[in-house]
C-alpha cells in the first residue's frame, strides 16, 4: 500500500464519519490512486487528474467534470497533509448540466425485456427468474435500482404487499405499496428462490444462484445485454449508448402523471404525493418530470391557459 493509498483511506473514513457514504466517489478515487501511482507518481499533480477524469472518451463533459470534481475535494485534504500534493482548482472543466433526456419504454418494450431475462441461462434456473422478477418490479414501482437490490428478505411483506425501504437516497426510509398482481409475482418469486436456492448465504430478497445478494453490476451488464437482445441498445464493446436502468424510473413517473392527465385529476396537488412514493428529497425534482415529455408539456401547457398559473420551479 502507498502512501498515497494510506492518504486516501484517511480521507475517505474521515468524511465518512462526518455522515457522508463515499459509496460511488470512493470506488472512484481508489481507481484514480491507482492510475497516479501506476505512472510512477507519488504525488497528485492537476496534470494527471486532469487526465484521468478525461479518461472515459465517451462520457459527456458532465461526467467529465464529476470525476474531477471527487479529486478536486481529495487534492484539498491531501495538500493539508502533505504540500507537495498540488490542489486541483474547480472549474478546470466547466460544463453546463444538462439532465438527460428521459427515454419512455413501452410496455411492449418492457415485456420483450423481461421475456429476454426469462431465457437468460442458469445452471439451477434461478437467474432467469431473478432477473425476470427485478425488471418486473422496477418498472411497475419506479423504485431506484439499489433500493431494490438492497431489500432483504424482512423487508418484503407479501402478507400486506408494502416494501420497506431502508436508508434510501439521503438516509431516508419509506413504504412502497405494491399492487397485488405484483405482490402475487413477488411471492411466485419468493417460493422458486427458497426452492432452487434452500441456503442462501445473505437475507436479500433478489439473490444469485450462488445465494449471494445481486449486485449493481451484474444488473446493469445483464440489462445491457438484454436491451441488445431486443434491440433496444446496438452491439458495441462498451455499454454505449441507449436506455438505461434509470429510466425505468423515468417511465413509471411519467406515465403516472399522464395517467392522472387523462383521468381529469389535479396534477398538482397529486406530485407530492408521487414525490413521496419516489422517495425524491424535494417535491421540484418531481415537477421537472412535468416537462420531460412533450405530451406532458402539452398537458402542462393546456393547463396553464385554463388557469393562468405556471409550473412550481
Amino acid at each position: 500500500m502507498t502512501d498515497l493509498d494510506v492518504l486516501l483511506d484517511e480521507y475517505l473514513a474521515t468524511r465518512r464519519a462526518l455522515g457522508v457514504r463515499l459509496v460511488l466517489p470512493g470506488r472512484l478515487l481508489k481507481r484514480f490512486v491507482t492510475f497516479v501511482t501506476g505512472h510512477g507518481d507519488t504525488a497528485i499533480t492537476r496534470a494527471r487528474a486532469l487526465e484521468w477524469a478525461t479518461a472515459p472518451r465517451e462520457a459527456q463533459p458532465a461526467q467529465w467534470a464529476n470525476r474531477l470534481g471527487m479529486v478536486c475535494r481529495f487534492s484539498r485534504y491531501a495538500n493539508a497533509v502533505d504540500p507537495r500534493h498540488e490542489v486541483v482548482p474547480q472549474g478546470l472543466l466547466p460544463h453546463r448540466y444538462r439532465r438527460r433526456e428521459p427515454y419512455i419504454y413501452s410496455d411492449a418494450e418492457i415485456a420483450d425485456l423481461i421475456g429476454a431475462a426469462q431465457r437468460l441461462s442458469g445452471t439451477t434456473g434461478l437467474r432467469p427468474l431473478t432477473f425476470a422478477t427485478l425488471l418486473g418490479l422496477l418498472a411497475v414501482t419506479g423504485m431506484r435500482t439499489n433500493e431494490i437490490l438492497n431489500l432483504d428478505r424482512d423487508d418484503v411483506d407479501l402478507a400486506q404487499g408494502v416494501l420497506t425501504i431502508r436508508n434510501g437516497k439521503f438516509g431516508k426510509s419509506r413504504h412502497v405499496m405494491v399492487h397485488a398482481t405484483t405482490g402475487r409475482a413477488l411471492e411466485r418469486y419468493a417460493e422458486r428462490r427458497d426452492s432452487l436456492c434452500a441456503a442462501p448465504r445473505c437475507p436479500a430478497f433478489f439473490v444469485s444462484e450462488h445465494g449471494t445478494r445481486i449486485t449493481e453490476w451484474t444488473l446493469r451488464y445483464t440489462f445491457v445485454n438484454l436491451s441488445r437482445q431486443t434491440g433496444l441498445r446496438v452491439p458495441a464493446r462498451s455499454y454505449g449508448k441507449g436506455p438505461r436502468l434509470l429510466d425505468f424510473r423515468h417511465a413509471f413517473a411519467v406515465k403516472t402523471l399522464l395517467r392522472w392527465h387523462h383521468a381529469g385529476v389535479d396534477v398538482e396537488q397529486h406530485v407530492p404525493r408521487l414525490a413521496t412514493w419516489l422517495g425524491h428529497a424535494h417535491v421540484s425534482d418531481t415537477y421537472w418530470y412535468l416537462t420531460a415529455t412533450p405530451e406532458l408539456m402539452q398537458q402542462a401547457a393546456r393547463r396553464l391557459d385554463r388557469t393562468g398559473r405556471g409550473v412550481p420551479s
